[in-house]
């Protein structure tokens, strides 16, 4: 018998992973930023449309892993009894409708992107999870996803690609961590997902040169700000913060993890693989000057932090 009232949110709350949600308004955020363009209504739009894909995924997949789950994770919501499999499809089915329906009002544009990141949530929870393809297509995913802020805002889609592959990278590195979670038999994954977090960080805390005016020589004195050693800006600093958080969130579980490979701290990995995308997202908006979008996202870091509290996402 499914529960009702309190427990049956409880139950749909674990299914869509809800602390995982705030990893998504992000992706459009920072694509917005990498675009170029100003946030505006249909930046709203294409949130609302990525958080209905992200969790049309969500439902798709524990429909598609029931019987899995039944035998490795049988307290997740549909092995347990506590969601019907065919709530779950029906979720997802109605989720990607609206996820579609709300990209299309934000433009043709936005449409074009959201469609292909539609159906690659489908062809990864139906099959391609199971195959080598399986990493590659959820970071594509992610990819799509920050593709589609810049795309539904009128930003220019191109010079936002090399964030969305940023931005990929470090999802196929968690993917494939993800992948052992249940038996955390290995190190190879951690270390090169700890490989992937240094060197993303490193590519986007790097100072940008900053040019003299002609005539400018160095003429300060060693240890002090001056024409040559010129004091660290506001953005810089913005950016080194948000740098050291994505280092640390998802550095520290994966040397944890590479260490001592073993299910709990593969686990943990994942998770904080997962929290770290948002100081991601807010170090590629910060990069692409947009501090005030930056800081927003790196808002959602303590929201994801106390619901993942009450609610599990594994």
């Amino acid at each position: 018998m499914s529960p009702r009232g309190p427990a049956r949110l409880a139950a749909w709350a674990e299914l869509l992973r809800l602390p995982a949600l705030f990893t998504v308004p992000g992706d459009v955020l920072a694509g917005t930023a990498a675009g170029g363009a100003p946030a505006g209504p249909r930046t709203l739009l294409a949130i609302g449309s990525s958080v209905c894909l992200y969790e049309a995924g969500m439902a798709l997949n524990d429909w598609a892993d029931q019987d899995e789950d039944a035998a490795e994770r049988p307290h997740r919501p549909l092995p347990s009894g506590r969601i019907r499999p065919s709530a779950a499809l029906t979720a997802a089915c109605a989720l990607t409708a609206a996820g579609l329906a709300l990209a299309a009002r934000a433009g043709r544009p936005a449409l074009t992107v959201a469609a292909p990141l539609a159906a690659t949530v489908w062809a990864y929870d139906l099959g391609l999870k199971r195959t080598p393809a399986g990493a590659p297509a959820m970071a594509l995913a992610r990819g799509l996803d920050l593709l589609l802020g810049a795309a539904a805002t009128g930003g220019r889609v191109r010079t936002a690609l090399p964030s969305a592959a940023l931005l990929g990278s470090h999802t196929l590195a968690v993917t494939a961590v993800s992948r052992e979670e249940t038996r955390g038999g290995s190190s190879r994954a951690p270390l090169a997902a700890l490989a992937t977090t240094g060197l993303l960080t490193a590519l986007l805390t790097r100072h940008r040169p900053t040019r003299l005016p002609a005539g400018r020589g160095v003429a300060a004195t060693p240890g002090r700000p001056g024409p040559g050693r010129p004091r660290p800006s506001a953005a810089e600093a913005l950016t080194a913060a948000l740098g050291a958080g994505y280092a640390l969130t998802a550095g520290r579980p994966y040397l944890h993890a590479a260490l001592n490979p073993s299910p709990p701290l593969t686990q943990r990995a994942v998770g904080g693989g997962i929290r770290a995308t948002i100081p991601l997202q807010a170090l590629l908006a910060a990069r692409a000057g947009g501090p005030a979008r930056a800081l927003l996202v790196a808002a959602l870091a303590p929201l994801g932090r106390a619901t993942a509290k009450k609610v599990s996402i594994t």
